[in-house]
């Protein structure tokens, strides 16, 4: 039997594998349309969120966001879609992403978009969305579609 030495508990936390959290709210409108954000530093549409802070949870976190870039204040509601992806490209440590269900947005003109981050806002058809969004996230959106017709998430590994 080939028996792991002892680490005293600082030491085996920092041989443990490290990685990047965010999450995110999908919306939708009274026509079934997805709610995407343009941000002003990134070529694609995004689902509306980031990443975790420090001592935050998941949920938290898309709540928080939601807040800052569309001064929406849900409860988020079930989560539909549990994203890992790879260290890929410029980032070099995997990335789990949580996409909670935000519901329904029935007034759109509450929606106050952050000019720092964002450009734009709107609301595309499942497909559209999913085609506006990088080849790596795009995913979420049939996957978050199929969630909510479940009402049981959906794990992507590897997007």
């Amino acid at each position: 039997m080939n028996e792991q030495p002892y680490l005293e508990p600082a030491q085996w936390y920092a041989s443990l594998p490290v990685f990047y959290a965010s999450a995110c709210v999908l919306f939708t409108d009274e026509q079934d349309r997805v709610l995407l954000v343009k941000p002003n530093y990134r070529p694609h549409w995004a689902i509306p969120g980031g990443t975790l802070e420090s001592g935050e949870l998941p949920h938290q976190c898309a709540e928080r966001e939601v807040g800052e870039e569309l001064g929406l204040h849900p409860r988020v509601r079930d989560l539909l879609v549990i994203d890992w992806m790879l260290p890929s490209g410029d980032r070099p440590k995997s990335m789990i992403n949580f996409v909670f269900d935000g519901g329904t947005v029935t007034d759109p003109a509450q929606i106050t978009l952050q000019e720092s981050e964002l450009d734009d806002f709107g609301f595309f058809p499942w497909p559209e969305a999913a085609a506006l969004m990088p080849d790596n996230t795009a995913p979420r959106i049939p996957a978050a579609r199929r969630a909510r017709q479940a009402a049981r998430p959906v794990y992507l590994p590897l997007g």
